[in-house]
């Protein structure tokens, strides 16, 4: 029984792992000011490119393009834990038992 047990945490980890690699190549953005600032990151929360739009940049406020870049940051942010947390329960299910809060 305990080697059943050990069999199915390995599939699990290499499942896991298997899914942390292919985040990698999922995108998710994030806007603010009806894509005035558009941040884009991996699945992985790594951000990989962040555009400001030509008239945002002519109006010169630095106070607001950084709100924005913090705003659309965080929003990009959190599409990429949606879909991380998502793809991982995705690998447990069916392996691992139903813990509550464990992804």
């Amino acid at each position: 029984m305990l080697d059943g047990m050990m069999g199915k945490l390995k599939e699990a980890q290499g499942k896991i792992e298997e899914s942390k690699k292919r985040m990698d190549s999922v995108t998710v953005t994030g806007e603010a000011q009806n894509g005035a600032v558009k941040v884009i990151s991996t699945a992985n929360r790594k951000i990989t490119e962040i555009s400001i739009s030509d008239e945002l940049i002519q109006e010169g406020n630095k106070e607001q393009i950084e709100e924005l870049v913090l705003i659309a940051t965080n929003n990009a942010l959190g599409e990429a834990e949606k879909v991380f947390e998502s793809e991982m329960q995705g690998a447990a299910r069916g392996i691992m038992p139903n813990i509550p809060g464990m992804f």
